[in-house]
């Protein structure tokens, strides 16, 4: 991305293995985030950033420390690179891992990427996927891992009620992860009648069109004038977060997940919530062996948030047709 609404596919060297915990992965696909539209729309600065940051393929070589993964393997990994060792990392944090760094500064919307710390942020699928697998393989390197993450955070569960903020990729694989953890009741918040539709097909059992305080009135008049058991912000602007406080009823769980920018929140407003918080990046790592079996095994489908294939050349028109909502999520293909 050389500025705000300018991206342009180039060549660039080949990456080759620096140090002894490194992969070369060759990109099956690729995708464009959400958080991607941060700088395009010029919130984030950009300045010939590479771009790019959720990634399946096949492993071309690994540095002499490797282990976990072989030449041939096909892996996913996660958007946040991490040792999968360190103390952080053994709590289920590996976002915040002691030697993190965010896959965006590598640049993933690419033929290959070099991946530090192989060992600890790479997964291998039990075989080589069929073709119809991999977008949802690749859905799991990051929004369906951050939206598990948010269901998670949120304590999403059986006998809960969960309300989703946010229609998304990530609110929508929240969803799929409210109704695969068991939860009673899912509120989506959408205003899209595409997105309501695969909210449903996700799980979604009620639709809340209405935002701000008339959507927080909304949830609390679905839910015997509590609110939410738990909730989902998975947008990250000033409305949208305090739409999901506002929805989490008294002693509830939030869990937030939208990147966000200039959000202010109240203290006076949080500390009278009474409501339990946890989110920021996702540790999808914690998530990846469990959700590539689901996937494997054929019992979810995240794969259909892909509503828009494009050839990675073509990667402005996919970054133009999210920031238009004219796509839920784009993905690249190689």
């Amino acid at each position: 991305m050389y500025s705000a609404g300018d991206v342009r596919v180039e060549e660039r060297e080949d990456p080759r293995i620096v140090e002894p915990t490194d992969a070369i992965v060759r990109l099956t696909a690729t995708c464009v985030c959400g958080s991607d539209l941060w700088p395009y729309r010029g919130i984030e600065p950009a300045d010939h950033q590479v771009m790019g940051h959720e990634y399946v393929g096949v492993v071309e070589e690994i540095g002499a420390d490797v282990k976990n993964v072989k030449v041939g393997d096909f892996v996913v990994g996660s958007f946040v690179i991490s040792d999968n060792t360190c103390e952080i990392c053994r709590s289920g944090f590996q976002s915040k891992c002691v030697h993190a760094s965010f896959v965006s500064q590598i640049g993933t919307q690419a033929e290959k990427a070099r991946i530090p710390l192989a060992d600890g942020t790479l997964v291998a699928t039990p075989g080589q996927p069929e073709p119809e697998l991999i977008p949802s393989l690749l859905a799991a390197s990051d929004v369906l891992g951050t939206g598990w993450f948010a269901a998670v955070a949120a304590q999403a569960g059986p006998g809960k009620s969960v309300a989703v903020v946010g229609d998304g990729a990530v609110g929508l694989m929240a969803i799929l992860a409210a109704k695969q953890l068991g939860a009673e009741r899912i509120i989506a918040m959408s205003r899209h009648p595409e997105r309501q539709a695969l909210a449903r097909f996700y799980g979604a059992t009620d639709i809340v069109e209405e935002r701000g305080d008339a959507g927080v009135a909304k949830i609390k008049e679905l839910t015997d004038g509590m609110g939410a058991h738990s909730v989902v912000e998975a947008v990250g602007t000033q409305e949208s977060f305090m739409q999901a406080v506002g929805s989490t009823r008294g002693g509830g769980h939030l869990g937030y997940v939208g990147v966000n920018y200039d959000v202010k929140v109240p203290g006076i407003e949080l500390f009278f919530a009474g409501i339990h918080t946890l989110g920021g990046p996702a540790p999808v790592r914690r998530f990846l062996p469990d959700l590539i079996q689901l996937i494997w095994d054929r019992k979810i489908d995240p794969g259909k948030v892909f509503d828009l294939t494009l050839p990675l050349e073509e990667a402005a028109e996919g970054y133009k047709a999210m920031d238009e909502r004219r796509a839920t999520k784009v993905l690249l293909t190689l």
